[in-house]
């Protein structure tokens, strides 16, 4: 449920993978630009963000995450929203490639 007209705004952090062996591809340094962050750095912590809630739903439904108090449930509660707001965000970023690839490609 939204309250007010404003849609969200997504304000992208680069995250660094946990552990070195998996570094991203996307190793281009970042472009200046007004907010400092390169396209390819806020795809890099979208991509490590899509990637932890993936992990933090395995675990949860392997079951290994029993014996949760209630701040800790709060806390996985928070964490799998931030990961279907990510997922949200990467459909929003396909759709809106494809539809300027189709642009780009139409005859007319």
């Amino acid at each position: 449920m939204r309250i007010g007209s404003d849609t969200p705004r997504y304000e992208f952090v680069p995250v660094k993978p946990d552990d070195a062996g998996s570094a991203s591809a996307l190793s281009a340094t970042p472009a200046s630009s007004g907010s400092g962050v390169s396209f390819a750095h806020a795809l890099e912590g979208l991509g490590s963000t899509v990637d932890r809630g993936e992990a933090l739903i395995a675990r949860a439904t392997r079951g290994s995450l029993g014996g949760l108090d209630s701040a800790e449930l709060i806390a996985l509660q928070a964490g799998i929203y931030r990961y279907s707001e990510a997922v949200d965000l990467v459909a929003k970023l396909v759709d809106r490639a494809s539809s300027a690839v189709r642009t780009v490609v139409s005859p007319h």
